[in-house]
């Protein structure tokens, strides 16, 4: 699976931020180099670890968001593959916004999730509320809009790849209709 032959129902994530930082890491794309943007402001930190998932490129420019159920932290620049389950719907400063939910494939303790209802009700309402407050100090706006099935996740995943292959980053991928090319 080392080319990303699954996609979309396997992905490769990029893990930004390990689970229990409060620092914020990006992706500085041109660069090549992971940079921290900011240290949260409120007194929450993140409670799974984030990324972006490789071969995509969201509305805003940027590579589609991930969030990794995995047992154990990860750490900044990790690949990890993992299985899609849903999507959390969110609308910031920017607009839409949308964080992909996905399990570790090789974590034996979510082998069993493949769908969001098999996530614990209040490890959801953890993200949510996660979100809901993580800028409240910094005077940003997070509406929480609500989490979206695996077809919807599926869904803008797909139309993430075909943005991110118009734009020429991904033209070989663009070839072989769709299904290889995360890098």
């Amino acid at each position: 699976m080392r080319d990303g032959s699954g996609f979309p129902d396997l992905v490769e994530i990029v893990v930004e931020i390990p689970r229990g930082s409060r620092n914020k890491y990006e992706f500085d794309e041109h660069a090549g180099v992971f940079r921290l943007d900011r240290v949260l402001s409120s007194a929450v930190f993140y409670n799974f670890d984030y990324g972006f998932i490789e071969g995509t490129r969201a509305d805003d420019g940027d590579h589609t968001d991930a969030l990794l159920v995995i047992d154990e932290p990860t750490f900044t620049g990790c690949h990890v593959w993992a299985r899609p389950i849903g999507v959390l719907e969110m609308r910031d400063e920017k607009g839409v916004d949308y964080k992909i939910l996905c399990v570790a494939r090789d974590d034996p303790h979510q082998m069993h999730i493949d769908r969001l209802e098999q996530m614990r009700p209040h490890r959801l309402v953890e993200i949510e509320h996660f979100f809901e407050t993580y800028k409240l100090l910094e005077d940003k706006t997070v509406e929480v809009l609500g989490w979206r099935d695996r077809d919807r996740a599926i869904e803008i995943l797909r139309h993430d790849r075909l943005e991110w292959q118009r734009e020429g980053t991904g033209a070989e991928a663009a070839s072989s209709s769709g299904a290889t090319g995360a890098g």
